[in-house]
């Protein structure tokens, strides 16, 4: 079972700055640090791709890049998990991943960007998410308002 999450920060930039600072390897790197402490990302950013989101022990999530338009969407279809480096098989479709999607979404309006994330959250880490997209986004906000 999910539970749609929805988290929201303005961020006085761009969005094509914060569109950067989301998705370049050094800044991602350094914004996603509430949920895993030197996680990062393994893609070629373009739609259609695949993404492995892994933590420093080899063990994380894969998904595709549903939909790609930047500077103002990017979607996440999680598709399984990932240990010890490799991607696990999902035959049964059990996987708590399995099809969840995570969106971003970034508004510009008189010079303030809202940055929206949208995403299934599997019931056992909707706490989680609670208390470390707060933090994340706020990494954002003082990376992009640097």
């Amino acid at each position: 079972m999910t539970t749609k999450l929805h988290f929201t920060i303005d961020i006085a930039a761009p969005r094509e700055k914060i569109w950067q600072i989301l998705w370049d390897d050094v800044t991602y790197r350094q914004w996603t640090s509430p949920f895993m402490e030197g996680s990062y990302a393994i893609s070629d950013w373009k739609e259609g791709s695949k993404i492995q989101f892994l933590a420093p022990d080899g063990g994380g999530i894969y998904s595709i890049i549903e939909r790609l338009n930047p500077p103002e969407y990017m979607s996440f279809k999680h598709l399984g998990e990932i240990k010890g480096g490799k991607e696990q098989p999902n035959e049964d479709g059990t996987n708590l991943w399995n099809n969840a999607m995570e969106n971003y979404t970034l508004k510009e309006h008189n010079g303030v960007t809202t940055l929206e994330v949208d995403l299934d959250g599997a019931n056992e880490y909707v706490s989680y998410f609670q208390g470390a997209f707060p933090k994340a986004l706020a990494l954002v906000k003082s990376l992009s308002e640097y």
